[in-house]
């Protein structure tokens, strides 16, 4: 092995520790970041995983005077926001057709339970959270991702136009947009949680 080989193994050992002291301080932090806009765990999982393996492929991008945060942030809402776009293109079929079998017979209706809270969700101590996160799903993804970015991961204005690719004035707009709706969405659904106070 040349001595350039040895050094370029050797570097890519250092990059390769310094990107999984990374992921192992961040993980949480993306996870939940890509929660609150999928809004469920097996989605979540799956755009945390693809944002990292696309932060290592690009891990020689990297700005290391930059917070990673705000990097990874940003391509994890790319990703979200493409895959948004793509499963809108994608056609659908309706709960409501049967479904013919092999031999072109009409099938049994598929039934597919609901999956908003039950009642009883709904009247345990978790009530507030669920109704942000069903407000959020609501959202569009723009508004959803700058109020999400603002709102549960803290970032300022400019970082969030750094993370969204866009001018403040537009992130000020979404934000404000956003959290005007998730309002008028949660009060709508939910008057009870104005009611006792617990949103104003």
């Amino acid at each position: 092995m040349t001595h350039t080989a040895i050094a370029q193994s050797m570097e890519q050992e250092l990059l390769d520790r310094e990107f999984d002291a990374l992921v192992m301080r961040y993980y949480q932090q993306v996870y939940n970041l890509a929660y609150r806009l999928t809004g469920n765990a097996a989605d979540a999982e799956d755009l945390t995983q693809e944002a990292f393996l696309r932060a290592y492929r690009f891990f020689d991008r990297y700005d290391p005077t930059m917070p990673f945060m705000n990097w990874i942030s940003r391509i994890l809402t790319n990703l979200y926001i493409d895959e948004y776009r793509r499963r809108k293109r994608l056609p659908t079929l309706s709960i409501e057709e049967r479904f013919e079998n092999e031999e072109g017979e009409e099938g049994e209706q598929l039934d597919i339970p609901d999956p908003g809270p039950s009642p009883l969700d709904i009247a345990e101590s978790n009530q507030y959270k669920e109704a942000v996160q069903e407000g959020l799903m609501s959202l569009a993804p723009e508004f959803r991702t700058a109020v999400v970015l603002a709102d549960v991961m803290g970032h300022s204005y400019e970082e969030i136009a750094e993370i969204m690719n866009t001018s403040i004035g537009t992130v000020r707009s979404r934000i404000h947009r956003g959290r005007k709706q998730l309002r008028d969405i949660i009060q709508k659904k939910y008057p009870e949680l104005f009611e006792r106070g617990d949103l104003k």
